[in-house]
């Protein structure tokens, strides 16, 4: 082992302070990505609170529709499980379905079951592809929404006439029953659907939109006419608010893995972020193949660059490094000088030896002032570069 290898090294682990410079902007841009979420959730979650539930007085909720209905002798009672819809079903009430896409297939093919011999009344609101096919055989919603708000009937539905213009502007629905009652068109496409069940006597009631349901819609056009006549036709009023919790989602058929529960659009952007890291990835990669020399714009001085890289040991407090470099050079330049091999410059059992042959002075010096430690301030480094100069030029005049 040389006596450079065994030369302290000055650390080139970035301080706590470097740390916190070079990562304060990433730290920043994280925490505005979080607030902005955090935003987002809370504007979202205080505009949406209480979505059609009869309880609640928010704008979005629909306790006014249920005031009104109980002044009218009609009883509005909530469930949320599938049980107890199943269970409610009968031909003196009206099965509102809030929220019928949360359902699982399972859930809806026995919803369906109960309601379609009950003999009442099933409202289902704004129920997309997913669940309008199962509680409605022969119902497709179309995959374009209505480009209105507020339609005008167009139908002989004695409660679509009486109420008038309504805003039932959303999902749009076909039918394949001929004796399906069609009103408030949007583009030729029917926003309610009225599917009488002959067996039974009772009939399904297809809503696109909640919007004649909500706090703040039910003064406007004819809303509150027409969410009267719909729910108020039976006595009771039994309101279905899907839930999570509800036990019979958790049943084994209806089990689904990470993937199925994420929405379509995250998947796609997955992909789409991936395919452009790939690319990104491409156009920033090394290139591998020869070296291409190329001639700099401008000419640099010795003088400058030796004086540049000084500044940086000074900048670094690098004096090891500096007296090794020193050192190193002295050494590589003195061996052949005195009948050494380059290769055993950095040997002291090779190079000491040889260079007080040449010389009259004490060899321990020679070892400290060639492989001894570095010094410990500026100006003992600045002491050994005069040293190693004094003994250079004493070695090329003897």
């Amino acid at each position: 082992m040389t006596a450079e290898a065994t030369l302290p090294t000055t650390s080139t682990a970035p301080t706590a302070r470097q740390v916190w410079t070079r990562a304060r902007g990433i730290a920043l841009a994280v925490v505005l990505i979080l607030a902005g979420a955090v935003a987002m959730a809370a504007v979202r979650s205080t505009a949406r609170h209480g979505e059609l539930d009869p309880r609640s007085a928010d704008p979005y909720g629909s306790r006014a529709v249920a005031r009104l209905l109980s002044d009218r002798g009609v009883s509005t009672r909530v469930v949320t499980t599938l049980g107890a819809a199943r269970a409610a079903a009968g031909p003196d009430t009206t099965l509102l379905v809030a929220v019928p896409d949360l359902l699982t297939p399972r859930q809806q093919d026995q919803l369906h079951k109960a309601t379609a011999a009950s003999g009442g009344r099933t409202v289902l609101v704004a129920a997309g592809s997913p669940s309008v096919q199962r509680l409605v055989p022969g119902v497709t919603a179309d995959p374009a929404t209505s480009t209105g708000t507020t339609l005008a009937p167009d139908c002989a539905l004695p409660e679509a006439r009486r109420a008038g213009s309504a805003d039932t502007g959303g999902i749009r629905y076909t039918t394949t029953h001929l004796d399906a009652d069609s009103c408030y068109f949007s583009a030729r496409l029917a926003t309610l659907l009225r599917i009488p069940e002959a067996s039974a006597g009772g009939d399904t009631v297809v809503l696109g939109a909640p919007d004649i349901l909500y706090n703040d819609r039910l003064d406007k056009q004819g809303n509150a006419s027409l969410a009267l006549q719909l729910l108020g036709s039976r006595p009771h009023l039994v309101w279905y608010l899907p839930s999570l919790s509800d036990a019979s989602a958790t049943d084994t058929g209806d089990r689904k893995d990470f993937l199925d529960l994420l929405p379509s659009g995250w998947l796609w952007g997955t992909l789409q972020l991936f395919v452009a890291a790939v690319l990104a990835a491409f156009w920033r990669a090394r290139r591998f193949g020869p070296l291409v020399p190329e001639r700099l714009p401008v000419a640099i001085r010795a003088s400058e660059t030796a004086e540049g890289r000084a500044r940086l040991y000074r900048k670094a407090n690098a004096r090891d490094r500096a007296a090794a470099a020193l050192r190193s050079r002295t050494r590589i330049r003195l061996a052949p000088l005195v009948g050494v091999p380059v290769t055993q410059a950095h040997t002291p059992e090779a190079l000491l030896p040889a260079l007080s042959a040449h010389l009259s002075g004490d060899g321990q010096a020679l070892h400290s002032l060639l492989f001894g430690p570095p010094p410990g301030d500026d100006a003992a480094l600045i002491a050994l570069t005069d040293q190693l100069d004094a003994l250079e030029r004493e070695v090329r005049r003897s």
